[in-house]
């Protein structure tokens, strides 16, 4: 990994610039491990993830050039690759892992797990990277936030001074959620304070991450605090009126009312929402798929292997076979009673998945900024319980997330590759070191996460109002109801039906984000509303430039201190009760 000149793609230069360096590489592991935790974390309570790429930006100027003196903007864009590869895991595993545990199945093979984790990463990669050439030199296609990232390493002063306003954020957040955290104080009820009715749930959640989160999504977040509003300030008041409100004698002991309406009505409406929602999203995305087809098509056509920019294809092919029979094997071992057509049934149908499925989501948020990766990976392991049903409700559970965390895995880390590959055509790079700094980042970030659940599940258990996890909670249901578990099917077939609906209005994600905001507890979404607020405010007064140069920043410090300090007390739990 010597500094060596290179031949550039993008705007041409000459002369030696350090690109694929070992002090790059080494600070790409580290902030990828505090990106993984603090979004991870994040995305266990509000139910979706960032992008890590333009956060591992910022903090990478902020070491490279103000602690480490190195002035190359191309060797902070490999920081924030393998940063950004790192987090991949973050978005596959927290969408799947943890409905193992809210379904009770703790007694699996974690390690092998993470192998199948980490060898769908390396599938990702290896599938997407011939398509590179077709997607970003010839067709173009926009990737918003690969731009994003561009401007910020296009730009070293403001990078620093980017750096400097995220720790701060980090500081603020870490105070306050400690003293939150120390205190045991969560939530502040003002509804009671004016004098609210109960059922209209007027209780904030402390958290400065939630804010953080919001400021950083801007309208993107908006029809999430719907979905909310929509829950408690309009059917609830109806249903008052019209007496539908149960007595208090009538509810369980010590439950309150808005409790009751949200485990009884809008909770399982939420569900059947992202799931209507999610499936919608792949069906408005065929005209996007068969883009995909044509640009694999011509790709084909185009013998990109055989340019110096590109990785070699034989080591692309040794990658994908490589990862092919490691999966194989975790499917055959992931449960005693798995036979060997199965497993291998199962691990062939995980690999196709993630190459069609790869493509699909990096051709759609290429061109739109959104991707469906939580509907391809319903669809995934809708498919894998089917195959695996023959074995048990327990062994099917086990076998299918297993593999499809790994096809997760694998969709996460092809539309990053491609968002930073973006950013590196943009600024310079050279394709082959990038993609070299993928595989180099994706092996860390399942172990990363892996433990991350293991600490937040026997500190606050998956699933609890804590930690959510509204994602795992669609998968968990949905699995359930696959193998003949007590659901609510009316509720969640009419969310279904309304979240497909609602997707179908042409606006990104809306059947999801909708149903996020009928999932997830009112508190969590007050205080999101807050953050989006503020955005909105800040655009209107500020201008659009300071919100994206002074208060993004400091809002994604929100989310790293917050996320932090609450590892550290989970951590703190496990350890004090062993």
């Amino acid at each position: 990994m010597a500094d060596d000149p290179v031949r550039i793609t993008g705007p041409r230069r000459s002369g030696a610039y350090p690109e694929l360096t070992w002090p790059a590489v080494l600070v790409g592991y580290a902030l990828g491990i505090l990106i993984a935790l603090s979004i991870g974390y994040a995305s266990l309570i509000l139910g979706f993830s960032i992008e890590g790429s333009e956060l591992a930006a910022i903090l990478g100027f902020g070491i490279l050039r103000g602690m480490l003196r190195r002035n190359s903007i191309i060797e902070v864009n490999i920081v924030q690759t393998v940063a950004s590869a790192v987090n991949g895991a973050s978005a596959g595993m927290m969408f799947t892992v943890p409905a193992l545990f809210i379904l009770g199945e703790t007694n699996f093979n974690a390690v092998l797990l993470v192998f199948s984790c980490i060898a769908g990463g390396v599938l990702g990669i290896a599938f997407i990277i011939p398509l590179r050439k077709q997607m970003i030199d010839y067709e173009r296609l926009t990737y918003p936030g690969g731009v994003a990232v561009a401007t910020i390493l296009k730009s070293p002063g403001a990078g620093m001074r980017k750096a400097v306003l995220l720790l701060g954020g980090a500081f603020v957040s870490g105070v306050v959620h400690f003293f939150s955290q120390y205190t045991g104080v969560e939530n502040w009820d003002l509804g009671v304070l004016i004098g609210m009715p109960e059922y209209m749930n007027g209780i904030w959640y402390l958290s400065m991450l939630t804010v953080g989160i919001a400021f950083i999504a801007g309208k993107g977040g908006f029809f999430f605090i719907v979905g909310g509003f929509v829950c408690y300030w309009i059917l609830a008041p109806v249903m008052s009126a019209l007496d539908l409100l149960p007595t208090q004698a009538a509810l369980d002991a010590g439950q309150s009312l808005p409790t009751y309406l949200r485990v009884a009505l809008f909770r399982p409406v939420g569900i059947g929402m992202l799931i209507g929602g999610a499936l919608a999203g792949i069906l408005l995305a065929l005209p996007l798929i068969v883009s995909a087809i044509k640009s694999m098509q011509q790709a084909a056509r185009i013998k990109s292997s055989v340019s110096k920019d590109e990785m070699p294809i034989k080591l692309l092919y040794m990658a994908i076979g490589g990862a092919a029979i490691l999966l194989f094997f975790v499917a055959i071992y992931s449960v005693q009673e798995m036979g060997w057509i199965r497993g291998g049934l199962m691990a062939l149908l995980g690999t196709v998945w993630v190459w069609v499925a790869g493509v699909i989501l990096s051709e759609t948020i290429g061109r739109t900024n959104w991707s469906p990766l939580s509907g391809m990976t319903l669809i995934a392991v809708t498919i894998l319980i089917v195959i695996a049903s023959g074995l048990g409700d327990r062994p099917a559970i086990i076998a299918s997330i297993m593999v499809g965390a790994a096809a997760c895995v694998a969709m996460a880390q092809a539309t990053d590759l491609m968002l930073d590959l973006k950013t590196g055509y943009l600024v310079g790079a050279l394709p082959k070191r990038q993609q070299t700094a993928q595989f180099l980042g994706t092996w860390l970030g399942p172990i990363v996460i892996m433990g991350l659940i293991f600490v937040l599940h026997q500190a606050y258990g998956m699933g609890s109002e804590r930690m959510p996890a509204p994602q795992a909670q669609a998968l968990a249901s949905t699995i359930s109801g696959i193998l003949g578990g007590d659901v609510p099917v009316e509720k969640y077939a009419a969310g279904a039906g309304l979240g497909a609906l609602l997707s179908a209005s042409g606006i990104g994600g809306l059947g999801i984000l909708v149903g996020l905001g009928f999932y997830l507890p009112f508190n969590i979404v007050l205080t999101y509303a807050i953050g989006t607020a503020l955005r909105l405010l800040t655009d209107w007064k500020m201008g659009r430039s300071f919100s994206e140069e002074v208060g993004i920043p400091f809002a994604a410090g929100l989310i790293v201190g917050e996320a932090l300090v609450g590892v550290g007390f989970a951590l703190y739990y496990v350890i004090s009760g062993l």
